[in-house]
């Protein structure tokens, strides 16, 4: 064969080795960087948090929960080796600081914390919730629970559960009681008593926490649920008493105060709340694990369990993966009672 078109064969041939090799770089350039994408987010969460990171509460300075964060917080810092600062966005029932987590970006550096009333209580009872709470949020931790007392004036003739009961029953729809807030868990509580004794009262709601107690203490509304965060002041002054726990066990602050059906209520009855924390929805499950294991550490030490129980708070730490049962659970409870009470909020 001559020379030449031995030549012009193998070019050709060449030609095609040459983009054989070619497009395999290419692949392997593409793959390289498809699982350098697929990286990131993990590598992301290994080196969270390397800036501050900002706890939103809707709770107001001074109050309850936003003491018993500020506490978290503190223990949270020294563990993330980040400072974590407290924003405190009151009002519009938790609306205001529950938008500001939604919108915020999905980085684990802000942060909502929320009771179960702005979870499953406020979704079923405003037609017009600005969050959804399972598109915009992933839940992070739990922080603490509380139950509430029944409280009634120190001056009222009732010594116990039993007392109270058989009043209402003696004169049926005179009977009231205070909260601060159609549909709040003072309100709800009020509705689950009636039907679990079988009784009819009036409902007073307020537009303050504070007020109720007052109006308890000068006998304006004859009783009214109330935590040892909320009617604690009013407590401490001997201008109201407890007549009964609404709790499993009897709290160890007030180890006199007997539970509803030791105090001759209903079995079983309890009425609490219970205090956790979310971020953004889209938030890396990485970053998520370590701020849940952060929270169970601190709630763990001893001066953090014993300056919540000054508030009537317990400690409750919850698995991410946990939390949404939970939610589930308080969602179907509360909902049977609007239900039956044909409680609506515009």
């Amino acid at each position: 064969m001559p020379m030449t078109q031995i030549l012009m064969t193998k070019i050709p041939t060449t030609q095609m080795r040459i983009k054989k090799i070619l497009k395999a770089a290419s692949l392997f350039v593409a793959s390289v960087g498809s699982l350098s994408l697929l990286a990131l987010p993990t590598a992301q969460a290994q080196g969270y948090p390397t800036k501050p990171v900002k706890f939103v509460t809707p709770f107001s300075a001074g109050s309850g929960p936003d003491v018993a964060l500020r506490t978290l917080a503190d223990k949270m810092s020294k563990d993330l080796g980040q400072p974590v600062v407290i924003e405190n966005k009151p009002g519009g029932n938790g609306f205001i600081a529950l938008q500001a987590v939604k919108n915020a970006p999905a980085d684990g550096y802000t942060v909502a914390q929320m009771d179960d009333g702005h979870i499953s209580l406020i979704p079923l009872l405003y037609k017009n919730v600005p969050y959804n709470m399972s598109k915009d949020f992933e839940p992070v931790g739990t922080m603490f629970k509380t139950y509430f007392f029944v409280t009634t004036a120190t001056t009222s003739p009732w010594k116990n559960m039993s007392d109270l009961i058989a009043a209402a029953k003696a004169k049926p729809g005179e009977m009231n009681y205070g909260s601060w807030s159609i549909g709040s868990p003072g309100h709800i509580g009020g509705e689950i008593l009636e039907e679990a004794a079988g009784l009819k009262m009036v409902h007073v709601p307020f537009k303050e926490t504070p007020m109720v107690y007052q109006s308890v203490a000068n006998g304006d509304v004859q009783w009214a649920f109330g935590t040892a965060g909320s009617s604690g002041p009013m407590y401490r002054a001997k201008k109201v008493k407890y007549l009964a726990i609404a709790a499993p066990k009897r709290n160890a602050l007030f180890p006199d105060v007997p539970t509803v059906a030791e105090a001759g209520g209903p079995a079983n009855f309890e009425l609490g709340a219970w205090v956790g924390l979310a971020v953004p929805k889209g938030t890396p499950a990485d970053i998520i694990a370590r701020l849940n294991t952060s929270i169970a550490k601190a709630l763990s030490e001893a001066d953090l369990k014993e300056k919540f129980a000054g508030f009537g708070f317990e400690t409750f730490t919850s698995k991410t993966q946990d939390i949404p049962k939970l939610i589930e659970i308080d969602e179907k409870r509360f909902s049977q009672v609007i239900k039956r009470a044909k409680i609506s909020i515009e």
